[in-house]
């Protein structure tokens, strides 16, 4: 009899002549991903905000990058954390500990792997959303993290309490593997009985009733092989090759065919020769024993892998091209991870946090934004803090991004990656704060909508409003600007006017102690001509050329010659008569000056004040000796501007690539943003920036994580992901005809099917004991290694 070693989660164990098996080497979280390379060391990449990438830094990793130099044999992720079991059965965890879920007995976020207790015997690892299960070598189960919902299985529920270390589930010892959702755990034991436990008001435990605080068993079945869980939905695979699944369905990821909730495992059609499945979180993955990827479910941002994308629902599994060489899996929150038999890594998805690999989710160059709804010309941009507005030339107002308080207008608070028209049309001049929004029509008549719980959008009613509302009566209209929560406008009259939140005294009307549900004139003035609104400061320019400010001046953004204390009414800036624009950011302020000249002052961390230094400015300072700029937009803590000769030019803050000059460097000074001209307008936002060029093309650069820069950031079919610098490629072995692994990829334990009939004296030495699996009359030795393989005739 021949016999073959082969390395299965960093153990060696005797496999009579089978397929090769896939270890469980890859892991998908919400937004970040873990890859073990064939030498056991780990990759990582994606979002990295709590460290859970493990490389030390807080920064997105747009490609694999190695997380120290141990190697490891098994990995796991969920919600900003991560964890993994080394070659030595080491346990490690790291990134988000709120609850306590990296079992290191504290609730301190951590960068780099660290080492939950001593032990070094342990098997398996599953993270939840803010809970972490484990089993042993010996078979016993451990849990620690939050239960809220019982996920521990310890007996209790608390949302308050939680369990910082590890600790044992009952005194069973015969676990073998298991998986974590939000906030239900599943696992197997050894006789192959499925286990349940933690929130169940989806029905994703597959029992009937309330959450469980302790394991309940699932059916009777005993031949249950490989689980995963998602959300709120579980999957599970039988030794017979068939796939179950139960628990929420509202986007079809269940696989039934209906959108409807299953209370117990439901068979999912009629194939039995399913291999290994994924769970993600409203969408869910599979590969057949012949190679082939399947998938099902939700497919907004194109986690199905089929090359489309959209609010659609695949009910039933759908195969994804023709390749035969898929061979395991993970799903993360909207992107779904996969492994062919040569070892290489692809993904797709959404790709906000760079968790497809394929570098930053747009480069930081600026790229131009596709035409949507036969548009061919624009006239302006309005950046806000995470939504974006653009005009048409037929005065069509369009939003995309952030819309979580109704800002874009169109009746929804869904996010858009790609531009939507507002309803109502014919505008003349539009601005977007932090989530709301006010607009002039052509007919001069004020508009409003979005968050309005500081009068922000000027209604007079403190809620939100979803579509555009109108202010008044008035049709005297000019110009408006927006704040983060407060606005400010300018009518054909020259009064001015502002409304909104008024705690730092942005509102210019002589108090800084409440809001302003409608306009409010500043003052008795009628030789206003434009104003500008920065978070919580507001400049405007008069008729006359001089310059006023006023509001928060903690960074001398007022421009006063000294930082500190509030402006409660306008103050004028310098001397000058000569000004010609403004723009307000986030702490500082700019402004142009009629001979073209720049000037800057406030806030300098970043850069924005474009004077070479980051030293703040209480006062107005020269920007170089150009006298050619014609306008200027100021964000959160970058400045972009057009000169004269319509080139585009930018500096401040770039750590998400909004200075579009193919960087995520900071710059102390005015940059040309390419060599392109015929720049029109630009807006900047928070983090990222708009322009036009040419009055027919849109442009955008910087973050995207709210779809803001209106490119779909979504890549829809397959991608291979770069290697990070380890040749991966590997030959595969075939399988004896007539043999199969279940599961494959194995996690713990794996099943041989397709042997001869079972006989006592054809019992299958795993490792150091004989073990012969059910339905076989026996049971499991105590002290089985931590991953076995065994033996059973095809059922």
């Amino acid at each position: 009899m021949l016999i073959s070693t082969l390395r299965l989660g960093g153990l060696l164990l005797l496999l009579l002549l089978a397929p090769r098996i896939w270890a469980q080497r890859l892991a998908a979280g919400d937004t970040h991903n873990l890859v073990i390379h064939p030498d056991g060391t780990l990759w990582a990449w994606g979002d990295n905000q709590a460290g859970e990438l493990g490389d030390g830094s807080q920064s997105t990793q747009p490609r694999p990058v190695p997380v120290g130099t141990a190697t490891w044999q098994t990995v796991a992720a969920n919600s900003l954390y991560s964890a993994g079991i080394r070659s030595d059965g080491t346990l490690w965890t790291w990134g988000r500990n709120t609850y306590g879920q990296l079992g290191d007995g504290t609730t301190y976020d951590v960068a780099v792997p660290q080492q939950v207790g001593t032990a070094s015997t342990w098997a398996s690892v599953a993270c939840g959303f803010s809970h972490t299960v484990a089993v042993r070598a010996d078979g016993t189960l451990w849990t620690w993290g939050r239960n809220n919902y019982g996920q521990l299985g310890n007996g209790s529920s608390s949302g308050t309490i939680v369990q910082r270390t590890p600790v044992q589930v009952g005194t069973a010892t015969t676990w073998r593997s298991v998986k974590a959702g939000i906030y239900h755990t599943l696992a197997l034991k050894a006789d192959g009985t499925l286990w349940a436990w933690g929130d169940n008001s989806q029905y994703q435990l597959g029992v009937n009733g309330v959450q469980q605080n302790t394991p309940v068993q699932v059916g009777t079945d005993a031949n249950w092989v490989s689980i995963s869980a998602g959300s709120y939905f579980s999957l599970a695979l039988k030794a017979d090759g068939t796939l179950w699944s139960w628990g929420e369905n509202g986007a079809g990821q269940l696989g039934s065919g209906t959108t409807a909730t299953r209370y117990s495992p439901t068979q999912v059609g009629t194939a039995t020769t399913w291999r290994s499945v994924a769970a993600g979180n409203a969408h869910s993955v599979a590969v057949r024993r012949d190679g082939t990827l399947w998938t099902w479910g939700y497919n907004g941002n194109g986690q199905l892998g089929n090359g489309t994308r959209g609010d659609t629902k695949q009910l039933v599994p759908t195969q994804v091209g023709t390749a035969t060489s898929w061979a395991n899996l993970a799903a993360g929150e909207d992107h779904t991870l996969a492994q062919r038999a040569d070892n290489s890594i692809y993904a797709w998805g959404i790709n906000q946090r760079s968790q497809i690999g394929q570098g930053f989710p747009f480069t930081s160059s600026f790229n131009q934004v596709i035409e949507y709804f036969g548009v061919t010309s624009w006239s302006q941009v309005n950046a806000g803090y995470y939504t974006s507005l653009a005009h048409s030339g037929t005065n069509t107002l369009f939003g995309w991004g952030a819309n979580g308080n109704g800002q874009i207008g169109n009746n929804s608070t869904s996010d858009y990656n790609t531009p939507v028209p507002v309803p109502v049309s014919s505008w003349q001049s539009t601005a977007t704060g932090s989530a709301h929004t006010v607009g002039v029509k052509t007919d001069g008549s004020l508009w409003g909508w979005g968050d309005n719980r500081q009068g922000q959008a000027g209604i007079s009613n403190y809620q939100y409003y979803y579509t555009p509302i109108r202010i008044g009566s008035a049709t005297t209209w000019k110009t408006v600007a927006a704040g983060y929560a407060h606005s400010a406008g300018v009518r054909t009259d020259g009064t001015l006017w502002t409304w909104g939140r008024d705690n730092d005294g942005q509102l210019g009307n002589g108090t800084a102690t409440g809001n302003r549900s409608t306009p409010q004139q500043v003052g008795s003035g009628t030789t206003w001509a434009r104003v500008a609104c920065g978070a919580s400061h507001t400049a405007a320019i008069r008729q006359d050329g001089t310059l006023w400010a006023w509001g928060n001046n903690a960074s001398g953004q007022v421009g006063t010659g000294s930082a500190g204390g509030l402006e409660q009414e306008p103050v004028q800036v310098g001397t000058a008569t000569t000004w010609a624009s403004v723009a307000a950011g986030t702490s500082f302020t700019v402004a142009v000056g009629k001979d073209g000249s720049l000037w800057a002052w406030g806030d300098n961390q970043y850069g924005q004040l474009g004077d070479g230094t980051t030293t703040p400015r209480p006062s107005p300072v020269r920007i170089g000796t150009a006298s050619t700029w014609a306008g200027v937009a100021a964000g959160y803590g970058h400045v972009v501007a057009l000169r004269t000769d319509g080139t585009l030019w930018a500096w401040g803050l770039n750590a998400n690539g909004q200075l579009g000059n193919g960087t995520t460097t900071n710059r102390l000074v005015p940059q040309q943003v390419s060599s392109l001209a015929s720049w029109t307008d630009v807006s900047a936002g928070s983090y990222h920036t708009l322009a036009v060029r040419g009055g027919t093309q849109l442009w955008s650069a910087g973050l995207n994580d709210h779809g803001q820069l209106g490119q779909t950031p979504v890549i829809p079919v397959p991608t291979l992901v770069p290697n990070g610098g380890l040749t991966l490629a590997a030959t595969a072995t075939a399988p004896p005809a007539g043999w199969a692994l279940v599961p494959n990829p194995a996690h713990d334990q794996v099943q041989v099917l397709g042997l001869p009939a079972y006989s006592p004296s054809g019992s299958m030495m795993c490792g150091a004991n004989w073990y012969v699996p059910p339905p076989h009359p026996t049971s499991q030795p105590v002290g089985w290694p931590r991953a076995s393989i065994c033996c059973r005739s095809r059922l």
